[in-house]
């Protein structure tokens, strides 16, 4: 792989619940990693995160490659600057870069998810062979783990911890989040054990990917798992069960929220296109403050003209 001369690299995955940044230096060993969540508001979230950068490895404007990645990626890059990275090339090009014998690859975020299968290696690369992403829906996702979690109660890192607990998980609906949740709600008025239901969730999760996203397709080991839900170890073991792959074949990179935004540079690397034009925060700064609100409201709900209150019944009537 080439190097750059430059010392340093950054990377930033704008996802749509989430902001990730990742620095490597020459070397291409990560220097500094965050996160941020977005909640609903994208550019914010990514101003902050940048300002949180140790002031001695702070990109500076005209001198800095930066790479972008995500949902909000393209967005990002004509504000700021830098190159954008298609999101599934970026994701891959990370996992081929730890993982050079892995044969599949799952990355599962807060609203989408990707299976990328490998083709053998050529000349030590593995290629893709094929690749499929979720529907516009949140089953199947983080978000759907989310819900579920919030519905019992529990934060999402309890929640994967308790359904390890499970030896009898029970049965879901995971085609839907409308669905699981009328099942929870009749699991748990049958008295369900909490854990049995996370296992079941984590299970219906699974399934939901192995029947959308692989359709049929033989996913084979060593499978390389990134992305939020990753550290999720109910839906690790999950997977495990339901793609048929040993555990210890089932791969969870050291960095697996930061994948996208290091494979961003490392694509950039290997392609040789660095990008010296970053513009500086304070152009983020301007955009954010002068940006025009594009929110159009409805007036609130009133009652028309022709109804009236009929004084001390609590009805409403209307004129005859």
């Amino acid at each position: 792989m080439a190097r750059n001369l430059h010392p340093l690299f950054y990377g930033l995955d704008i996802g749509s619940t989430t902001v990730k940044i990742a620095i490597l230096d020459r070397d291409l060993k990560l220097l500094f990693e965050a996160r941020r969540r977005t909640l609903g508001r994208p550019l914010e979230a990514t101003l902050s995160l940048l300002e949180k950068i140790p002031q001695e490895i702070r990109p500076e404007p005209g001198n800095a490659p930066i790479t972008l990645t995500g949902t909000g990626g393209k967005l990002l890059n004509s504000i700021i600057g830098g190159l954008f990275v298609n999101e599934i090339v970026a994701h891959t090009e990370a996992a081929i870069h730890y993982f050079p014998k892995a044969r599949s690859l799952l990355d599962m975020g807060g609203q989408d998810t990707k299976l990328v299968l490998f083709s053998p290696p050529k000349n030590g690369r593995p290629g893709i062979e094929d690749f499929a992403l979720n529907s516009l829906c949140a089953a199947g996702t983080g978000s759907f783990l989310d819900q579920q979690a919030a519905r019992l109660g529990l934060t999402i890192e309890k929640l994967g911890r308790l359904a390890l607990l499970s030896e009898n998980p029970a049965t879901l609906a995971g085609r839907c989040t409308v669905f699981a949740k009328s099942d929870m709600i009749h699991l748990q008025q049958a008295a369900v054990p909490s854990h049995d239901i996370v296992a079941g969730l984590s299970l219906a999760l699974a399934r939901n990917i192995k029947a959308t996203l692989a359709k049929g397709k033989r996913v084979q080991p060593p499978m390389i798992f990134q992305g939020g839900v990753a550290e999720n170890l109910g839906v690790r073991k999950a997977l495990s069960k339901v793609f048929d792959i040993p555990e210890d074949e089932l791969l969870i990179p050291k960095h697996f929220r930061t994948m996208g935004a290091i494979g961003s540079i490392l694509y950039s690397i290997r392609k040789g296109i660095i990008l010296n034009n970053f513009k500086g925060l304070d152009s983020l700064k301007d955009y954010i403050a002068k940006r025009p609100l594009k929110v159009k409201r409805l007036r609130p709900l009133h009652l028309s003209e022709g109804h009236i209150h009929l004084s001390g019944t609590g009805k409403i009537g209307s004129r005859q």
